[in-house]
């Protein structure tokens, strides 16, 4: 038995989300009838995050086992062969060591130390068909100051129940925030968020929250009373998924994917990179 995993990247706007569903019309779904075509078997798959209806990945890393003994360039070209235009396989790693009796074997979700989103808004008086799809969109003009501020009081280890769905399956809705950075250049900001995991809707939560601070309606200090209130009826809609991207999951080193290189990061970032320092 070997383990494989993949690093997957896809277009969240073609598909009902991650998630297996009874229509068949998920990323999941879609990637496993591709693994089946290919291995002449079933395979079901295992994800690091599992992402909604049109929000997009260019790094969800998943894993699987099987008896085949295919090397890793042949399953990438091979299950590459299978799926449609929206979703890729970009990478594909064997894990040099496996025992299916052991507990520590590395599991895609479970292994996973941190995870990033990033979020690409286009703030304008009037829509773009260019961003449709791509990113989320405010007619409103914000004030980034602002929600920098806003954000700075849901960094660190907090109860996100405010920010979580009802749905929500997670066990604690304690999380830790190691980071949310806000960049604008001319129309279009970008917010990455980055913590240990993220509960069922929060990072469309508190996107929704940022923006009724950017735009007016609530002071900055209101994102703090809204976190401590630990009720979702107290804070703003969840936002449209259209802007929201999984970007990078973070193992050990010690499992050697090579999920971390620049190819994988969502390619709006280039056009921040010289503003990373103007953070006041």
């Amino acid at each position: 038995m070997k383990r494989l995993v993949f690093g997957v990247q896809y277009d969240g706007s073609c598909w009902h989300g991650w998630q297996t569903q009874p229509g068949g019309e998920t990323v999941q779904d879609a990637l496993e009838r591709a693994l089946g075509r290919f291995a002449q078997c079933v395979i079901a798959t295992n994800c690091a995050g599992r992402t909604d209806t049109g929000v997009h990945a260019t790094e969800q890393i998943i894993h699987f086992d099987t008896v085949l003994d295919r090397s890793e360039h042949s399953w990438l070209n091979g299950v590459n062969a299978f799926l449609p235009s929206s979703i890729v396989v970009r990478w594909v790693h064997k894990l040099a060591f496996f025992d299916p009796d052991r507990q520590d074997n590395f599991h895609a979700r479970f292994s996973a130390h941190a995870r990033t989103y990033h979020y690409l808004l286009y703030n304008s008086c009037i829509r773009s068909p260019m961003w449709s799809k791509r990113a989320g969109w405010v007619y409103r003009p914000l004030d980034v100051d602002r929600m920098r501020l806003a954000a700075s009081h849901l960094v660190g280890e907090h109860d996100f129940t405010a920010f979580r769905a009802a749905a929500c399956q997670a066990k604690s809705p304690i999380k830790h925030m190691y980071k949310i950075e806000i960049r604008q250049q001319g129309d279009l900001i970008v917010f990455s968020l980055r913590a240990n995991a993220f509960l069922h809707h929060m990072v469309r939560n508190i996107m929704g929250a940022l923006i009724a601070v950017g735009t007016g309606k609530k002071d900055p200090d209101w994102i703090a009373l809204v976190l401590q209130s630990r009720d979702r009826s107290l804070s703003a809609p969840t936002f449209m998924p259209d802007g929201l991207y999984l970007s990078q999951i973070e193992y050990d080193e010690r499992w050697q994917l090579p999920q971390n290189s620049n190819q994988n990061q969502p390619w709006f970032l280039s056009m921040f990179e010289d503003r990373k320092c103007d953070t006041n």
